[in-house]
């Protein structure tokens, strides 16, 4: 088994934080075996190092490897060019094609950014890693495929998972061993040694002396957050290096490189709401709406079996249960109400407590059934349907700009258009 240092000069690897040795030493003794490697980390800390690692180390390192980015792959082909389509499984499939899965079989698939995949192909995917078998988009054979899948994601898979948006269970199969490479900030020791390797290996390429910095630029450097990492940490080295003259750089100069985020502390607070925020807000009103429509369309019920049958004990009863829901357990909720006396043929009064800012309607018994009657009519349909036809026009049929204004996805409200017939 070849060492850690080994492995780093290998594949290119800088650094000795501790973190990032543990990272290497894990792919190192999990290589041997088939087990399924999900690498976690922020974007740009080299999680594509690690694949390479597990597959140059298997019993598979003559086989084939195949990196997969699943974000950049659109969702209405990433089946296809996952499993491999039939000829004329959809318009365009003029010929059979192989998937990854197929030409890779006995090799390694990398699925970098898995968990941008959609719902439908991560039931396809777990199919392949239980029992090695998929189905060509278009076909109904199903075939048999010898893996390796290491996957990797930036995305919080417990925050996914939660939002419905990847399964649980294949984010299990998927990490049975779990890879996490710790984000540039954390290698404070490795920030420095890392920008002078990336500044050699520039003035190699534009064929230029390599710039230098001073103690207060190492001190910028040290400083900064670096929230894209090795990959930001290059680009600024690279910019550097072919802008400026003078190849000693100082502070101000170096700082003039960076961002300017208005702020180096450790932590940012996102104040913007994401569409899933507005989308849930949204379900909670509809919930309430539709409890308060049931709950008055159930008192209406109780007064009108009051009004023709004159069971008045027992609906009374029920009543006041619906109107104590409706008003809360507060005790001023009493001294609000009144006795109201409906007419019926018995010698004995039938009361129904309602409360006194519609005391009015005793002079009319059938006012109370017809109010309730107009709240019945209200429609969410309606109300959500006036608000797009609205938004549209305020936008001049721009429907990115109106799914913004509505919350929702553009890719909803084209579906709610075709709903409506706008």
């Amino acid at each position: 088994m070849e060492s850690v240092q080994a492995i780093k000069q290998r594949f290119g690897i800088i650094g000795n934080d501790a973190k990032l040795n543990r990272a290497i030493e894990k792919a190192i003794q999990v290589a041997p075996t088939d087990i399924s490697v999900l690498v976690t980390g922020e974007s740009g800390v080299g999680k594509e190092s690690i694949p390479k690692i597990i597959h140059q180390l298997s019993h598979r390192k003559h086989g084939k490897y195949i990196a997969v980015n699943c974000g950049a792959i659109p969702e209405g082909t990433i089946d296809s060019e996952l499993f491999g389509h039939e000829k004329g499984a959809f318009t365009g499939a003029t010929q059979t094609r192989s998937g990854y899965f197929e030409v890779a079989d006995g090799g390694t698939i990398f699925l970098d950014e898995v968990g941008e995949l959609p719902l439908t192909t991560q039931v396809r995917l777990l199919r392949v890693l239980e029992n090695g078998e998929f189905i060509k988009v278009g076909s109904s054979k199903v075939q048999k495929t010898d893996v390796r899948i290491v996957a990797a994601t930036n995305v919080n898979m417990f925050e996914a998972i939660k939002k419905e948006k990847f399964r649980e269970d294949l984010y299990y199969r998927l990490s049975t061993v779990e890879i996490n490479l710790p984000p540039l900030r954390d290698r404070k020791e490795d920030i420095h040694l890392l920008f002078r390797k990336f500044a050699s290996d520039f003035a190699l390429k534009y064929k230029m002396p390599t710039i230098k910095l001073t103690d207060d630029a190492v001190s910028v450097l040290l400083k900064h957050r670096w929230n894209g990492n090795i990959r930001q940490l290059r680009n600024v080295a690279e910019q550097i290096s072919v802008l400026e003259q003078n190849r000693t750089i100082n502070g101000s100069t170096f700082q003039s490189y960076l961002p300017h985020t208005g702020s180096n502390l450790p932590a940012v607070v996102n104040t913007t709401k994401s569409e899933s925020d507005f989308s849930s807000e949204r379900e909670i009103l509809y919930k309430v709406l539709f409890d308060m429509k049931s709950d008055l369309n159930d008192l209406k019920k109780l007064t009108m079996e009051l009004m023709k049958n004159g069971n008045a004990g027992d609906v009374q009863k029920e009543n006041e249960g619906l109107i104590q829901k409706i008003y809360g357990d507060d005790d001023d909720t009493s001294q609000d109400m009144e006795v109201l006396t409906i007419p019926q043929e018995s010698s004995q009064p039938h009361v129904v407590p309602v409360p006194v800012e519609d005391a009015e309607i005793t002079e009319d018994k059938y006012h109370f059934a017809e109010e309730i009657e107009e709240e019945e009519t209200l429609s969410l349909q309606d109300k959500e349907l006036e608000l797009i036809k609205k938004s549209l026009e305020r936008h001049n049929g721009k429907r990115k700009l109106a799914a913004a204004e509505l919350g929702i996805s553009e890719r909803t409200l084209y579906r709610k258009i075709k709903q409506y017939d706008l």
